[in-house]
């Protein structure tokens, strides 16, 4: 047999078959042609390109896109390193809380902004070189000088020049200053108000360089300080950061924009309910457009752009003065005198009068002996410790009516979506929770109404006892001990029965700080009021030119494209190397074809080789 000859096969049984094939065909089976190998590499190629683009290139941006968000909120969160002044590229801004009770400064830093619109300033607190906030408080408030406006600015000066000193000299002149007022100075005739402001519009400029203007003094309404409060929980949580990972929580936002309402998807944020002795106070976003009275909406744009709409929220917002946890006590012991008095002169009774005839009360401890009212109408009470009958006694002051969406005082609250929602607690939330009842965190209602129920049933010696041992936090006293039994009921009654959270709902978290620190409505302040910042920064970075945009970016495709350059080469060198071995087949054939020339000159058929199976 020829090994250039035919090869041909048959088969006998089961059935009769047979073919032929030439030698000849063989190359062109096993060795594709150069059209067929230009089309494979072509379509190899292709799929390289697209691997490169779509997914390396896709997954690497996203990867470093997440990678600084993650350390950028790592950092704010755990950041309590000592403030570097000498770092040229850092700002800093002022805010002055005068409150009630007394006035504290405030001192925030923030690097300078990366010309990402899509991003807000990374503010945070300004630490001194031991590590502390940069934080000093003054008593009384600014409202007890009513009657002497002209004292404001001296009032001030100190803590104007704390704040002076921790920020470099050559910085005051950039340095933003708000001198924001809260509950003390409202209750305020409005000339009051005007005359305290105008002495510090006008005498601070003249003693301090910083960036300050007339708007940046003013008494800011319950309404504004429960969104600085939403807000600034809601930055150090990292609810801003629109870059969202696998399983976290999103929630579908309708964005008003245009003629048409917009549908973004982004992070879900955090609820607050803040409890204090006076107010008790929610706030909360309102994801899906409805009518809202404008007095309890907030709509507002955090972005440094006001075109773009990723930084658009509508935060509900109601504060309930009288609703606070000692303001609550003080209308229940005023509806007892009143109640009392008014029994014991129908039946002619004497009721409370002595401490031999108490009134008994259900919302204090066991036992517990205590006297309430004026001299006049003094009430001697004895706790009977029931925590169901306590609440059901408490239930009339939340003025709570049956019309849905209403909560305390008949007042109008959005739905919430207790599915896909979270909140946090803050003030008499965890009090109540943590400094006896020891469970502060996550809220569970059913093991908060166990606790509270058996707190309230202990005799209250056994409870001084506890006290006196140390078994309470360090800072509960006997104020504390006293009322916890009528704050516990107060608290479940304002959160399940005024603002209907239902008793399933997991996740409310009370708290005292986040991330151990204690966030202050101010740091939300100053994130809102400093929002247009970043347009100086990102304009800086547009008169750059595309120069070094172009840079930047080629540094980045050109590692993906050198790989891909040398992915061509290994290509093209197997390319070349099958045409190199199609060469060298021909040439055999044609020193071949010779020898079995002879039987075809002579008019043979071609010998044919027969393979029986």
């Amino acid at each position: 047999m020829s090994i250039m000859g035919r090869i041909s096969f048959s088969c006998l049984f089961p059935a009769s078959w047979h073919f032929s094939l030439s030698s000849q065909v063989l190359p062109r089976l096993l060795i594709p042609s150069i059209r067929q190998l230009l089309f494979i590499s072509l379509v190899v190629c292709l799929i390289g390109l697209l691997y490169l683009l779509l997914v390396a290139g896709k997954g690497h941006v996203s990867w470093i896109t997440k990678e600084n968000h993650f350390h950028r909120h790592l950092a704010r969160v755990t950041d309590i390193d000592a403030t570097d002044t000498t770092n040229p590229n850092l700002n800093y801004g002022l805010v002055v809380d005068c409150g009630s009770s007394g006035s504290r400064v405030f001192v925030y830093c923030w690097p300078r902004h990366n010309g990402n619109p899509h991003e807000l300033l990374d503010i945070r607190q300004m630490r001194d070189q031991n590590r502390k906030p940069v934080v000093m408080k003054i008593k009384p408030g600014i409202s007890e000088l009513a009657k002497t406006p002209e004292k404001a600015s001296d009032y001030i000066y100190p803590l104007l020049s704390f704040a002076a000193q921790h920020i470099p000299k050559h910085k005051h002149q950039e340095t933003p200053l708000y001198v924001l007022c809260t509950a003390g100075m409202r209750i305020l005739p409005e000339n009051q108000q005007e005359a305290l402001l105008e002495d510090l519009r006008t005498d601070i400029p003249v003693h301090f360089n910083f960036l300050f203007s007339d708007s940046h003094v003013e008494v800011i309404s319950g309404k504004q300080e429960g969104v600085y409060a939403w807000i600034g929980i809601n930055f150090v949580l990292g609810r801003f950061d629109h870059v969202h990972n696998d399983g976290e929580a999103v929630v579908e936002v309708h964005v008003p924009g245009g003629d048409q309402q917009e549908m973004l998807l982004r992070k879900r944020t955090t609820g607050v309910l803040d409890m204090g002795g006076v107010s008790t106070q929610i706030a909360y976003e309102v994801p899906k457009t409805e009518e809202i009275a404008k007095n309890l909406l907030a709509e507002f744009n955090l972005g440094c752009d006001v075109h773009r709409t990723e930084h658009v929220y509508r935060v509900y917002v109601s504060t309930f003065l009288g609703y606070g946890g000692n303001a609550a006590r003080q209308r229940y012991e005023e509806n007892l005198i009143r109640n009392t008095a008014a029994r014991n002169r129908l039946l002619d009774q004497h009721i409370g009068e002595t401490v031999e005839s108490p009134l008994l009360d259900p919302c204090l401890p066991t036992d517990l002996q205590d006297e309430i009212g004026p001299p006049t109408q003094h009430l001697y009470l004895r706790g009977t410790g029931d925590f169901d009958q306590c609440r059901q006694i408490l239930q009339p002051f939340l003025n709570h009516t049956n019309d849905t969406q209403t909560s305390l005082n008949g007042v109008y609250q959005p739905a919430i979506d207790y599915s896909n929602s979270q909140f946090y607690g803050f003030s008499e939330f965890y009090y109540c929770m943590e400094d006896v009842l020891r469970m502060g965190g996550d809220y569970n209602a059913s093991k908060y109404a166990k606790a509270a129920k058996s707190y309230c049933a202990t005799q209250w010696k056994i409870l001084r006892e506890r006290f006196e041992s140390g078994l309470y936090a360090s800072h509960a006293d006997l104020h504390r001990l006293k009322y916890q039994c009528f704050k516990s009921a107060w608290m479940y009654e304002v959160l399940h029965t005024g603002f209907s959270f239902p008793t399933n709902y997991k996740n409310l978290k009370t708290a005292l700080l986040v991330y151990d620190k204690e966030v202050q409505w101010t740091l939300g302040a100053i994130l809102y009021r400093t929002r247009f910042l970043p347009l100086r920064d990102i304009q800086q970075e547009s008169l750059k030119g595309a120069h070094s945009h172009w840079r930047h970016s080629f540094s980045f495709v050109n590692n993906h494209y050198l790989f891909l350059a040398c992915f061509f080469i290994v290509l093209l060198s197997i390319i070349l190397y099958l045409r190199r071995l199609r060469r060298i087949h021909r040439r055999t054939a044609q020193r071949c074809t010779p020898s079995s020339v002879p039987w075809l000159e002579e008019g043979l058929g071609s010998p044919t080789i027969l393979i029986n199976l």
